[in-house]
């Protein structure tokens, strides 16, 4: 028998996609959410709704039916060195909140090794980059300080590539999966730590789910590589389909920000992956533009991260000026890349405003 690990993960709405996936393998879940959340998981648990290949209709899962444990508190009720594994699913300006922030240290200081699956990559992790200056980065975390005691060997990245998000009609606790695509995950620096995610990867392939009319492959699995760079492959996608979702006055869906112009979002995606070999990426770790273009057509609302800004957020994850920055450093410059980092810093300004 393998080992089960028992997960932390810090916040429901994405990280209820991973734990359905560990549940389903046999693993434990604790979800640490906001107290009305964690309520409703523990009555009602999760709910994932993912569409399958060669099936019309999305197949439902519900934690409750599932091998593995889940269950959700808030930032008060957990100790992270309970786990074997810590998940952090949340929104980087999440991170300062009170609560979260001391949560967050605590993580830090637990010796237990901390898995992201954000779109901003956490400083330490980039501090895993070779020659890369994490100190002219800063500018572009809502609070860098929430970062400092983790050390860099304790955290790695997984790229977010599956697209998931709560329907509004229903209760928090469902999720429903619009592209079911893979976790994509860096190694630790460390072999033992390695072999927690490989051993989950290995889990997680093996699930076979029962519908009632047979039992079925799922899509949404977990690989790991051995590059640090791999996850970074979602930089691109960011840049050409999320940040240009953004526009002067409204904003527009990630398939019309790739497709109404495909020979700027080529330029534009390709700009980012010479940005990503410039610190040291391979080519083959990267994803090419025509299967990226390919996924956006199925992406018909605009990023969570346009959404967040129509709906008067103050602060988002700025992987756009991360890019642009990592790319300064490098004397490497790009026009469309400046006009949607500057109308991104135009909304976050304006909303700051508003928010007074």
């Amino acid at each position: 028998m393998t080992k089960t690990y028992n997960t932390m993960i810090m916040g429901a709405s994405y990280g209820s996609l991973l734990a359905i996936k560990l549940l389903l393998a046999g693993h434990s879940a604790k979800l640490v959410c906001l107290p009305d959340e964690a309520a409703l998981f523990n009555e009602e648990g999760a709910r994932v709704r993912m569409p399958v290949k060669g099936r019309d209709d999305l197949v439902e899962i519900d934690s409750r039916t599932l091998p593995g444990d889940l269950s959700a508190g808030g930032t008060g009720d957990v100790d992270p060195k309970d786990y074997d594994l810590i998940v952090l699913a949340m929104q980087e300006p999440q991170y300062r909140s009170p609560g979260v922030r001391e949560l967050l240290d605590a993580v830090a200081k637990s010796g237990v090794p901390c898995m992201s699956i954000m779109n901003m990559p956490p400083l330490p992790y980039l501090a895993r980059i070779p020659g890369l200056d994490t100190e002219a980065l800063k500018k572009c975390y809502t609070d860098p300080t929430v970062w400092e005691s983790f050390d860099p060997a304790m955290i790695t990245l997984c790229s977010p590539d599956p697209q998931a998000f709560r329907p509004p009609e229903e209760k928090t606790n469902v999720l429903q999966v619009a592209l079911p695509t893979n976790f994509k995950a860096a190694r630790f620096e460390s072999d033992e730590h390695t072999a927690i995610l490989r051993q989950l990867q290995a889990d997680i392939e093996a699930i076979r789910f029962d519908t009632g009319d047979g039992e079925i492959e799922l899509p949404v699995k977990l690989k790991v590589h051995d590059s640090i760079f791999v996850p970074l492959a979602k930089w691109a996608m960011l840049l050409t389909g999320n940040y240009r979702c953004v526009q002067a006055d409204d904003m527009r869906s990630i398939r019309k920000s790739v497709h109404s112009d495909m020979e700027t979002s080529k330029s534009v995606y390709n700009w980012v992956r010479e940005v990503c070999e410039s610190i040291g990426a391979s080519p083959d770790s990267m994803v090419p533009f025509e299967k990226y273009a390919a996924a956006a057509q199925g992406l018909a609302k605009p990023s969570s991260a346009a959404r967040a800004l129509l709906a008067g957020a103050p602060n988002i994850e700025r992987a756009d000026c991360l890019v642009k920055t990592i790319a300064e450093m490098k004397g490497m410059q790009n026009d469309t890349v400046d006009a949607s980092v500057a109308l991104v810093d135009s909304w976050v300004a304006r909303n700051r405003e508003k928010a007074g």
